[in-house]
């Protein structure tokens, strides 16, 4: 009997922003079962961004144990869990992995003060082209100088730093190590050398013995702690593959691993990425360039304001009609869609710069903030939601026209994360970019990016062409061609409304930031 026969099953831990998610996939990608526990994010001001490492670690206990309940299996029918994680997150520990800092993640700003030290005083552009990790306060390098400078007691006294997935292998395994993958994230690995970068540590003040060992993304362990096996519901020697960032093993789980075929997630926040067979970095610095493994490199862009737009509108500017939509039995978005449908796309000259957290590619601008341009007293609350949702698209677009440039022209994009369940917004992507928009037949691109890998992993397959049908078309998109001639007009005034309001957008966050208690 074949190994794949006697173990037909992976579970895909997906540690996202918001929860802990996992699922139990068998050979031919079809999911079983999955279970989703949420954490908090906790804001104790404008400009932060933590979460408790040990609220995180109990979500992913749990969330392993339930899902292998859902899909009634037994321990001994797992090949491994393979993980998918968040990235740009920094936790200091001690000798005793003992926190001496919260998890502090990708959408914390307080370190915004050091993009602009790191550019004019050390040579940042180079620690870029190095890295592959743009120069901005979401990357742990710049958390580190903010640490260093403002945190000296913790910094000096730290054993490791760390991010989320490192904790949580060191807690099951008691050793401390990154894939590449997650490393490539930090802005302090060099993705040619694949091995910490001495300019990026002389740049934040850190010695390589402080931070964790790395290793391929294939890597795996073995033999946890028994307490943490228990927990589960796994066997003690289960192996555990480090797997990779969730954004390129979204790439993988969609099949974008193709020239001209592109990735776009949009969930709480949103990407863009491809893939491209080594390492290479925008000379404008807009995009980032992070492992899958060695022979596969993502290529992208990351924006702060995906989804969590359409939420904002939900709460701050149509509450009454998402409440109208509950009442009739409708999901809330789906009733705000249906009053965005309402009105012609480009909104009749309405444009909205979804810049309210800020924002990463291409513009890495942690003061950018949001915009209404052009409305007038003829614009009703309809005409500014479905303005917001074009204002996500045009950021993707921004975005898009960037990685064209450097990795060749579209031939396809592939969407993936909550908004692919929205068929409004797929053809608006379509209509933006003037692209085919193809969903597969699952969104949980990730998570099954990571059983793929694992399958790797494990010697089960030997390239990831053997898994290549596990994508299958649910939907395409093909852009009509007017609005497609209409969004390229409104596409070129957004782009100058936001570069003739740079400097503005530097003011206006020094006041909020001198101002809001």
């Amino acid at each position: 009997m074949s190994l794949s026969s006697q173990k037909p099953y992976i579970i895909a831990a997906d540690l996202g922003t918001t929860s802990a998610k996992t699922l139990v996939i068998d050979r031919d990608g079809r999911v079983l079962a999955s279970h989703s526990v949420e954490y908090p994010m906790y804001t104790p001001r404008p400009d932060m961004a933590e979460q408790d490492p040990d609220e995180i670690f109990a979500a992913l206990l749990t969330s392993v144990q339930a899902v292998i309940a859902k899909a009634r299996i037994l321990p001994s029918q797992i090949l491994c869990v393979s993980f998918s994680s968040a990235m740009h997150s920094l936790i200091a520990v001690d000798r005793e992995l003992n926190l001496l800092t919260p998890n502090i993640i990708w959408a914390d700003n307080r370190s915004v003060g050091y993009v602009k030290v790191l550019n004019e005083q050390l040579d940042g552009h180079q620690i870029y082209m190095n890295t592959g990790t743009p120069i901005h306060p979401m990357s742990p390098l710049l958390k580190l100088m903010w640490l260093r400078d403002n945190q000296p007691d913790v910094f000096e006294h730290a054993h490791k730093f760390i991010g989320i997935k490192e904790y949580i292998f060191a807690k099951l395994f008691g050793q401390y190590v990154i894939d590449y993958s997650i490393a490539s994230t930090t802005g302090l690995f060099n993705l040619r050398k694949l091995d910490w970068d001495e300019q990026a540590m002389k740049a934040c003040g850190v010695r390589r013995e402080q931070l964790p060992n790395p290793v391929s993304t294939t890597h795996h362990l073995a033999g946890m702690k028994q307490q943490y096996a228990q927990a589960m519901g796994l066997h003690a020697d289960t192996p555990f593959v480090l797997g990779a960032a969730d954004g390129v093993l979204a790439n993988l789980g969609v099949g974008a691993f193709e020239e001209g075929i592109y990735a776009v997630t949009i969930g709480t926040s949103g990407a863009v990425r491809g893939v491209v067979r080594e390492p290479i970095t925008d000379p404008k610095g807009r995009l980032f360039c992070y492992a899958l493994k060695e022979d596969f490199w993502v290529v992208g862009g990351a924006i702060n304001n995906g989804g969590i737009m359409f939420r904002w509108v939900r709460d701050q500017l149509a509450t009454a009609e998402a409440e109208e939509g509950r009442r009739r039995g409708l999901d809330p978005y789906d009733y705000l869609t249906s009053i965005a449908e309402e009105v012609a796309a480009g909104s009749d000259g309405l444009i909205f710069l979804p810049l309210l957290a800020g924002e990463r590619a291409p513009y890495w601008n942690a003061n950018a903030r949001g915009v209404f341009f052009g409305l007038s007293l003829y614009h009703q609350k309809k005409h500014m939601i479905r303005a917001v949702m074009e204002g996500v698209m045009y950021r993707i677009q921004s975005v898009l026209s960037a990685l064209e440039e450097l990795s060749g022209p579209t031939k396809e994009i592939r969407a993936s994360g909550g908004f692919a369940r929205s068929s409004f917004w797929l053809q608006m992507m379509s209509d933006v970019t003037g692209s085919s928009v193809v969903v597969p037949n699952t969104i949980e691109s990730s998570g099954l990016g990571a059983a793929q890998l694992g399958l790797l992993a494990m010697g089960e397959i030997k390239d990831f062409s053997v898994v290549h049908d596990w994508m299958q078309v649910q939907h395409n998109y093909s852009a009509n061609q007017e609005h497609f001639e209409l969004y390229k007009q409104l596409t070129g005034i957004y782009g100058r409304v936001y570069h003739q309001l740079k400097d503005e957008f530097e003011s206006i966050a020094a006041f909020q930031h001198a101002h809001t208690k």
